[in-house]
């Protein structure tokens, strides 16, 4: 039986973006700058399950080599919707003084008090260990599974008798497991790891049992066909047609063998999954280098010194100190950029590059059988759902076709190959007018280095003497100060109103204008390398919605999380960030405004949930633009000692340096985009080339100086084998348009005029950022800006339009 394939409703105006989109690759010059540090965390499908609680997981840094991602471990496989002052204190609070979400009622000995069954306003990420998560994961499936009987013995295709029920269900295992599953990514231990590891085929079990729920799939079938349809909401027809297409590619149409053989596919890539992401984080924190010799860490600026002092005094060295050490460098982004971009020893740089790109590829924590199991039984489901590869089945919720991301692809890789070419050539000539011995012939592991030396000479500007002007709390005020002058709202501190999970986590209550509060979120900033992933990311904790409101009258209110992983203070300093790590926390608070500030009821497309993989970055994006506008940025260049402001001429460097190196950076991103779509759509499992072999053949045409022969990058590509970005990489270039599209209506209103701005900032508010997953993209879009997209604002600012003309 052939498996009817579903067509987005959007296909003919995602066929027209991507025209526009492959208009403005072919236009695009040498000097194309495709870096913007777009950063964790979080797009994703429509409705799979896995990305009901979606993780914005960042795109590689690839300036930087810091790899920006969230190892974002899949919350389920198979489910049809996708779960993925004392003043304001007290007024924050008031808004849970309805009834929280209700426990799970068991009398079994010891449940009552477990907190993952228990009622709660906020979840309880302080008291929930791992002696927790099999008992009460088992007695809440049990509940669950009740539950869901008496959906299907009860079902009517209507809203109240389908959807409603079917919503609280999916709601409850999303928050608890989204619970656990976030300790592990923020607090991992190896009993929450084995913990997590024997309930989780039962969890995936439940959800392919509803997930291929036939009377569930046929109740939604006949609400579509009835004569009310006409009648439904733009967000409830989207629901409807997506838990449709969901089901269908859950499997709901299979029968008997190949119904067992595709749950048994879906229960080993959670596990693969799992044990990849698990595999890259201990790989990355087992890696340490002592040093006793300060010349061999020659170059590191302070702020580096005092981290690998300060990792050195957590390691059992009481007495290491910035200046006299000892000192430990480890794979954890802070430490290894500083030594990438600042260490003139250029053995320790060639050490510390080979060890980042090896990770995970040796000994029992290789994951290299586990990339070919992947890889083998994707394509094995993708027959069994009647495609020819992953990647088709990857694109039947999103925007694109697998032939036009590849096209799209080839047409911004021709467009900055020349451009990555001269970047070269002036790395060579610069390192040889500075006496390098290996300025004519430069490794991998001098790149970043002489970058960052050429940067300086060329702009004047050393981003870690600009570190004292970036201290966090001056950042998240200057980021509060924004968001209230462009969209209305406040945000206030409401720590000690959640728990949570580390005492350097904070919490913040949203509010509108008359000062009601109308989200929370948690904002998790500092690096822990011992038990935190890398990278940095944002996911909803629980969504807003009307049928699971707290009192019965208003809905839900959204609640999010932001974990970044930035330098974290030394000694008695704040953290003084990078103006990348300031634009990290701008990206991931776009994706959180979008969550946030949701103006939709329906709870299964509200905020991030249901919005197209291709599009989900818009928001997040377009918030990176703020750090470049003249205003923002001066109001949080403040020097954390003497309160001093950015000088003026410092600022028109930052502008001046933003497209730097343009062409290496492009095409850095397009290995990842390119091998990630070549291993899903033609690469033969088992065959005579190897995952390895494949990134080195697209590595040639999309790296000026192509890999090291023992480059094992794969081994620690998590956004594809422990994300949801497998066949999906490609999905940041498709935002890239929205989003720059979409700050070009700020400038057009004029950015100095705050009239202006407030009322650009509303209508963003009330379409963007409010409608979230009820309309599709472009339809959203349109209502925003007018007219569909352009590519010139995206021309304009990486400098293009003059070469273009």
């Amino acid at each position: 039986m052939r498996t009817q394939r579903c067509i987005p409703r959007s296909a003919s105006k995602a066929t027209h973006l991507m025209l526009v989109l492959l208009i403005m690759a072919s236009r695009i010059s040498l000097s194309r700058s495709i870096h913007r540090i777009i950063k964790q965390r979080t797009p994703y499908s429509q409705f799979r399950p896995k990305n009901f609680l979606k993780c914005h997981n960042c795109p590689l840094w690839s300036s930087s080599f810091s790899f920006c991602l969230q190892t974002l471990h899949h919350r389920g496989s198979t489910l049809p919707i996708s779960v993925s002052a004392s003043h304001s204190f007290s007024s924050c609070y008031s808004s849970f003084s309805a009834p929280p979400m209700a426990a799970t009622s068991s009398s079994d000995d010891g449940l009552d008090a477990n907190p993952l069954l228990r009622d709660f306003e906020f979840p309880p990420f302080d008291v929930v260990e791992a002696k927790h998560v099999q008992p009460g994961i088992l007695a809440l499936l049990k509940k669950l599974e009740a539950d869901l009987e008496k959906l299907e013995s009860t079902v009517e295709p209507s809203w109240p008798k389908l959807v409603e029920p079917l919503e609280k269900i999916i709601d409850k295992q999303t928050v608890v497991w989204g619970m656990i599953n976030h300790l592990k990514a923020v607090k991992d231990t190896a009993e929450l790891r084995a913990a997590i590891e024997e309930v989780q085929p039962e969890k995936v079990k439940f959800q392919l049992r509803l997930g291929q729920s036939k009377t569930i799939y046929n109740a939604f079938k006949a609400i579509k066909e009835s004569p009310e349809w006409q009648t439904l909401s733009d967000a409830r027809k989207r629901i409807v047609e997506s838990q449709i297409k969901e089901a269908v590619l859950s499997g709901v149409a299979l029968e008997d063998d190949e119904r067992d053989q595709f749950n048994k596919i879906e229960q080993e890539l959670e596990r693969l999954s799992q044990k990849f992401g698990e595999n890259v984080l201990d790989a990355t924190k087992n890696f340490e280098k002592l040093i006793t010799d300060k010349k061999e860490i020659e170059g590191l600026p302070a702020t580096a010194l005092g981290l690998a002092a300060q990792t050195a005094v957590s390691k059992g060295h009481k007495d290491a100190t910035a200046e006299n050490g000892p000192w430990i460098i480890t794979l954890d982004a802070p430490s290894f950029i500083a030594v990438m971009q600042h260490a003139r020893n250029r053995d320790l740089r060639e050490e510390i590059y080979h060890a980042y790109v090896t990770r995970a590829s040796s000994g029992d924590l290789d994951n290299t059988p586990i990339i070919d199991q992947i890889l083998k039984l994707r394509l094995e489901k993708a027959k069994l759902l009647k495609y020819n590869n992953y990647a088709e089945v990857s694109m039947a919720t999103k925007m694109a076709t697998v032939e036009n991301a590849e096209t799209l692809l080839e047409k911004l890789r021709t467009a900055s190959w020349d451009a990555a070419v001269q970047d070269m050539e002036d790395l060579k000539n610069f390192s040889k007018a500075q006496g390098a011995i290996e300025a004519n012939d430069l490794s991998h592991w001098d790149i970043n280095f002489w970058a960052e030396r050429l940067r300086e000479s060329k702009y004047d500007i050393n981003e870690e003497e600009l570190r004292p002007f970036f201290s966090l709390p001056m950042v998240m005020d200057g980021l509060f100060n924004l968001a209230k002058k462009i969209f209305g709202i406040h945000i206030e501190p409401a720590h000690g109103l959640a728990p949570v999970w580390n005492s350097d986590v904070k919490f913040y209550c949203v509010k509108d204008s008359s000062g009601s509060p109308i989200a929370y979120f948690y904002f998790d900033p500092y690096s822990r390398p011992s038990e935190k992933r890398e990278g940095a990311w944002m996911d909803e904790v629980v969504a807003r919605s009307r049928v699971l409101s707290w009192n019965g009258t208003t809905p839900r209110l959204p609640v999010a999380h932001m974990v970044c992983n930035q330098t974290p203070p030394v000694g008695h300093k704040p953290s003084l960030m990078t103006f990348r790590e300031v634009e990290t926390v701008f990206h991931e608070f776009g994706h959180a405004l979008q969550h946030m500030l949701t103006k939709q009821d329906e709870g299964l497309v509200a905020g991030i949930r249901g919005i197209e993989w291709d599009a989900v970055e818009l928001p997040s994006q377009f918030m990176e633009n703020w750090c470049y506008h003249r205003e923002t940025l001066m109001g949080i260049a403040k020097h954390y000692e003497t309160g001093e402001s950015l000088p003026e001429d410092i600022y028109l460097k930052l502008l001046a340096a933003r497209t730097f190196r343009a062409g290496s950076l492009s095409l850095r991103q397009l290995r990842f985009a390119g091998v990630d779509l070549e291993l899903h759509t033609k690469y033969i499992p088992g065959g005579s080339e190897s995952v390895f072999d494949v990134d080195q053949r697209v590595s040639k045409r999309t790296q000026v100086i192509p890999p090291l022969p023992e480059d094992r990058f794969l081994c620690s590509f998590s956004h594809i084998f422990a994300g949801g970005y497998a066949a999906g990489y490609y999905s940041y270039k498709w935002a890239e348009v929205l989003s720059a599209d979409a700050f070009s209506a700020f400038e057009d209103a004029g950015l100095d005029d705050s009239k202006a701005v407030q009322e650009t900032g509303h209508k963003f508010r009330e379409t963007i950022l409010a409608l979230g997953g009820g309309k599709a993209p472009l339809e959203v879009f349109v209502e925003f800006r007018g007219r569909e997209p352009s590519p010139e604002a995206l021309l304009r600012h990486n400098g293009l339009l003059p070469a273009t003309a």
